[in-house]
């Protein structure tokens, strides 16, 4: 089952290849919309399967002599992700029906990068994850270089591949020497969970938690690696944006607690306290530059570190012992998880609203704009709740999932929980000033006088896009038990493992 969902977006992506580029371009979206929704119907499947632990697994020995297979399952801790990807990239294909640019390459590029990001969230080797988290880089590369806004898109693309490359190269050295510290040699995940190899410490096991952190950390990300994300964030292409939000930074913060915790619990306990300090870190300084910002969209993309800033605030927590029992560990893991769903959610609707407010006005420069809630109320009131959600207003995904991180963190870390809850502060100002410079006052368009552009409310396929995610972020918030049930299990075990 896992496999098909997997490889379906890839198998299609193929199959279209072979179809000319001069065929309707209703024909590769089409396409795309209907492998996203079949995905997503598997994913539900998967979701109502009863079971515990790690469900629907494969294992087929790939390169046996070094200690590589192909292996696959999901649990507590990745279903959410997956479903959070199928969901993500079917509003995306929904909201790219009226692309016209390149669309077979554009469509067969986003199904292959589809392919990878929900292999990456069921890989159970370290090798396989490795080769889902260097091919995202590459197919997001092309993404942006070709669908972003000119000539600025390409070095922002080059920047984003060369920075994040990097990061993975670290992150390959690191799971090297979990690699050689295992006995006997494995690159498997639940083995290496299940032999702890470095239990003893020392220089060793902080360097492989250093290499992993850091490759983690640069596609979190997390301060002082996140320089990339604003350029690749501002002149990607909508979609681009959403997914590069929704999906590809969670690869780093699920890193976090499907491998570096579990794997090296002694050590990530040792060193907690430096994942709190820059997750708060992130926190404020993600919200402080956001509220610098005049183009809306790098208004956004600094607001995905702060976001982010709270996963790692949650993680770091769970692994300080002192001071905190087991359930508030708990909870600030459950907390972590459920940001990174409510986070792919909200910032995913942002993102393809800012496409929205550039596909008619031709810029992010909120100067540009003033009262369009009169000419655009649709579209108003649309980013309104959109934004009221980011902030972590009651009722909403993000504001269930700051209030476990913030539960859970309290104990162990109450200075650094104090600091992060003044990001909150900031976020709503900065979200309370844009929509009070856009939507608000007198009317202002980015025309020339007397010649106004139409600037048409949203249309069908794109309030069909954003919309539904948007409406899941209020039903996780109203009723979060059926993510909650299955979240919790997992954090408790992984919760065990780091304090074994």
């Amino acid at each position: 089952m896992l496999s098909v969902i997997v490889f379906l977006p890839a198998v299609v992506a193929a199959a279209l290849l072979l179809v000319p580029a001069t065929a309707p371009r209703r024909l590769f979206t089409g396409a795309w919309v209907l492998v996203s929704a079949v995905d997503l119907a598997l994913v539900v499947a998967v979701w109502l399967a009863p079971g515990s632990g790690f469900r629907f697994e494969e294992r087929v020995a790939w390169m046996p002599t070094v200690g590589i297979s192909y292996h696959v399952g999901v649990d507590g801790l990745s279903l959410p992700l997956v479903a959070l990807t199928a969901v993500l990239f079917l509003a995306c294909a929904v909201f790219a029906l009226r692309e016209n640019r390149g669309v077979k390459s554009y469509v067969a590029l986003f199904l292959a990068l589809q392919t990878v990001s929900l292999g990456l969230f069921v890989a159970l080797d370290l090798i396989l994850f490795f080769l889902f988290f260097d091919l995202s880089i590459v197919f997001m590369y092309f993404l942006i270089a070709g669908w972003g806004h000119g000539e600025r898109a390409r070095a922002a693309a080059l920047k984003f591949f060369l920075y994040t490359f990097l990061g993975s190269l670290a992150l390959l050295l690191g799971f090297i020497v979990l690699y050689l510290a295992a006995e006997p040699h494995t690159f498997d995940v639940v083995e290496l969970v299940a032999a702890d190899p470095l239990a003893g410490g020392g220089p060793v096991a902080a360097f492989a938690l250093l290499a992993i952190g850091i490759g983690l950390a640069v596609k979190t990300p997390t301060v002082p690696f996140h320089t990339w994300l604003p350029p690749a964030h501002t002149e990607a292409p909508a979609t681009g944006s959403a997914i590069l939000a929704g999906i590809l930074l969670k690869m780093g913060t699920y890193g976090f607690v499907r491998i570096a915790m579990p794997i090296l619990p002694g050590t990530w306990r040792q060193y907690a306290v430096i994942a709190v300090v820059v997750g708060v870190v992130s926190v404020l300084y993600g919200a402080l530059v956001a509220l610098a910002q005049t183009d809306i969209k790098r208004m956004i993309a600094y607001t995905s570190v702060n976001h982010m800033g709270y996963v790692l605030l949650g993680v770091g927590a769970a692994g300080i012992v002192t001071g905190s029992d087991e359930q508030a560990r708990q909870l600030a893991t459950t907390g972590a998880v459920t940001q990174m769903v409510a986070h792919g959610l909200i910032t995913g609707a942002l993102f393809l609203l800012t496409g929205v407010l550039h596909d008619r006005g031709h810029t992010y420069d909120m100067a540009a704009y003033s009262g369009l809630a009169a000419r655009m109320p649709r579209f108003a009131g649309v980013f309104a709740v959109a934004a009221f959600a980011s902030l972590g207003l009651p009722g909403f995904a993000g504001f269930i999932a700051e209030f476990q991180i913030f539960t859970g963190a309290l104990a162990s870390a109450p200075v650094a929980t104090a600091l992060a809850v003044v990001g909150i502060l900031v976020t709503a100002a900065l979200f309370l000033r844009a929509l009070q410079r856009v939507f608000l006052g007198p009317e202002r368009l980015p025309d020339a006088p007397g010649t106004p552009r139409p600037f048409a409310d949203l249309h069908a396929s794109e309030t069909a896009a954003i919309v539904p995610l948007l409406v899941l972020a209020t039903v996780i918030g109203v009723l979060p038990r059926f993510l909650l049930d299955v979240i919790e299990p997992a954090s408790r075990a992984l919760v065990e493992l780091v304090t074994r």
